[in-house]
């Protein structure tokens, strides 16, 4: 606490000039907190702007090289895959191909770019012809997913990522007992030391609408709030990280970021356990939209932006602006 008073104790000293202010600096970001989304499609030679995410852009497995060689340049250490399949059905079968959209990215990656960091989103809206999060069990006009059903699809899809080379599995439905069934299911693999990292507080959110335009996953009928979080709660995040530590996430994450930075500041309060938050894409494109239109300094509040998720308690940042971040930093 302090121990002066005006005039003698004066805080501005510190803010005298840019030097001072970076050896005072509390929280200091770099590009190895960001982790860089990435959509792929089938098909070859693709490389498509995703209409409501400016500067992004869904990508043919053969053109990944284009984007990760500026992953790599740039010292970003991992990247998340989110993939687009040519075929959708009740199971969202291809989220567990052996020829799956992911497990063929997967593979290339590792085998052109070893040194990246690679995880794989688990779920299944992408891949599901309703949209929705698993296995959809229907009585009369009311459907919601099964959530042990969809447990024993979570388990053939995590098992098919790592056995193509996923450094790391990112589970992202919100089925209760995710975690301990995909943790058995890549241990009985052989697959130890696989980490999960658990979007174990995500909300049922409106900030995700760009993410659903890009991953071609909104559900055809009703929303996911049976499944994902009510935003207007923080204790139950608590109960829901403290689960998903328990059954052996290694990571927890609380998405989005900017609108629950008390969740993220609670979770690492609470756990001092390695935290990621999810810059969703909501957030992305507001910025884009408003620097688009010159209304605000898109550096400037990007590097702001990823600041406060740092120093809210996240370790790790999944966000779309990461190449741009670390331009911007690497520049000073």
């Amino acid at each position: 606490m302090l121990t002066g008073n005006f005039p003698q104790l004066r805080l501005r000293r510190l803010r005298k000039n840019e030097n001072i202010r970076r050896m005072v600096r509390e929280t200091i970001l770099t590009p190895n907190d960001f982790i860089y989304p990435i959509f792929v499609v089938d098909g070859e030679n693709i490389k498509e702007e995703i209409p409501s995410m400016p500067g992004q852009f869904r990508y043919s497995i053969d053109r990944l090289p284009e984007i990760l060689s500026q992953v790599e340049e740039l010292g970003i250490p991992a990247v998340i895959l989110f993939g687009i399949p040519s075929h959708k059905d009740e199971l969202g079968s291809d989220s567990y191909s052996e020829r799956g959209i992911i497990q063929r990215a997967v593979r290339k990656i590792k085998q052109e770019f070893p040194n990246i960091y690679v995880i794989t989103d688990v779920c299944f809206c992408e891949y599901t012809t309703h949209g929705h999060c698993g296995y959809l069990a229907c009585s009369g006009e009311v459907c919601d997913v099964d959530n042990d059903r969809t447990l024993e699809l979570l388990k053939k899809q995590v098992v098919s990522h790592a056995q193509a080379g996923a450094d790391m599995v990112a589970p992202s439905g919100m089925m209760d007992g995710m975690i301990k069934a995909i943790r058995e299911a890549l241990d009985g693999a052989g697959f130890t030391d696989i980490p999960i990292m658990s979007y174990a507080a995500k909300y049922a959110s409106a900030y995700y609408g760009p993410f659903r335009d890009a991953a071609e996953s909104a559900p055809a009928f009703g929303d996911r709030r049976s499944y994902q979080m009510d935003p207007a709660n923080s204790d139950e995040a608590l109960r829901e990280v403290a689960l998903d530590i328990k059954e052996g996430a290694d990571i927890v994450m609380v998405k989005p970021a900017l609108a629950y930075l008390d969740v993220i500041r609670r979770v690492k309060n609470t756990f001092k356990y390695p935290t990621a938050a999810y810059n969703v894409s909501g957030e992305y494109s507001m910025v884009k939209a408003a620097a688009l239109k010159g209304w605000v300094d898109e550096r400037r509040i990007v590097i702001e932006t990823l600041t406060s998720i740092k120093r809210a308690g996240a370790d790790l940042i999944l966000t779309y602006h990461a190449l741009d971040a670390a331009r911007w930093l690497r520049e000073g």
